[in-house]
């Protein structure tokens, strides 16, 4: 990545990085990248939490934050965002006041909008990143198709109950979303707790970082399966499907 424009560290900055810029390869130079950056988050719920929280606080310039839904009870076991004094308030507005709050020196944009086909760019707008944190896979797609669109990666997120899946999305080095899920899953109210969310959302995470500072591999062609039940951590090749409906035209 080539740092925007503007992306000069001050001193409040290297005091409160310093311990990350201390990283191997990661430097000042790592932290003007994502200090000029923009992320893109679609959910703020349980995987949306943990991502966004952990972008907020490595310095990430500029943070939107999708959710067209409010905070409700039932949200609280899992969407660490969120609490009880914000019940009925919108996510998206509920996720600013916390990631401005354990980051006053980044700007968080509360996009309180359900993603559709005639918003999702304008939405997505100049992000340089976009995690998938959504629980429905109609939306996931046309963060897909958008993410095709722009040349933007995406980093896909799933989890149910004490399990969750994870891969970074670049074609044309990579499959796209829909290379791996050609038909979405039935829809369903499905099991998670909140640890397991915490786990995918905090690599989701990870992944973006290392993509923004150049640090580290992103999981390129992989797809990374996490069973909590039994602590084990599997990675499958995944590859690009030709008759692909979303990204055979990528070359």
């Amino acid at each position: 990545m080539t740092p925007r424009p503007g992306a000069g560290l001050t001193p409040e900055d290297r005091a409160r990085y310093h311990r990350q810029i201390i990283i191997p390869d990661w430097g000042e130079p790592g932290q003007a990248r994502l200090k000029a950056a923009r992320a893109f988050i679609a959910g703020a719920g349980g995987l949306g939490s943990p991502a966004s929280i952990y972008l907020a606080v490595a310095g990430v310039g500029r943070l939107a934050i999708c959710d067209s839904d409010r905070a409700e009870l039932s949200n609280l076991n899992r969407q660490v965002l969120h609490n009880d004094s914000r019940l009925g308030l919108s996510k998206a507005e509920s996720a600013r006041l916390t990631l401005s709050e354990l980051n006053p020196s980044i700007a968080v944009e509360a996009l309180a909008a359900h993603i559709e086909p005639d918003n999702v760019d304008d939405l997505v707008a100049d992000a340089d990143i976009i995690l998938d944190c959504l629980d429905n896979f109609p939306t996931r797609y046309l963060l897909n198709q958008c993410a095709l669109r722009k040349g933007i990666p995406l980093v896909h997120g799933s989890v149910r109950g004490l399990e969750g899946r994870l891969t970074f999305l670049h074609p044309p080095e990579t499959p796209c979303l829909r290379c791996l899920f050609p038909v979405p899953p039935p829809a369903e109210v499905f099991p998670v707790l909140g640890a397991t969310p915490g786990v995918i959302g905090c690599l989701q995470a990870m992944e973006a970082l290392k993509y923004l500072t150049g640090v580290g591999t992103p999981l390129k062609g992989a797809l990374l399966a996490w069973d909590g039940a039994d602590m084990e951590f599997v990675t499958c090749p995944v590859s690009r499907r030709p008759d692909c409906s979303d990204c055979s035209g990528q070359r």
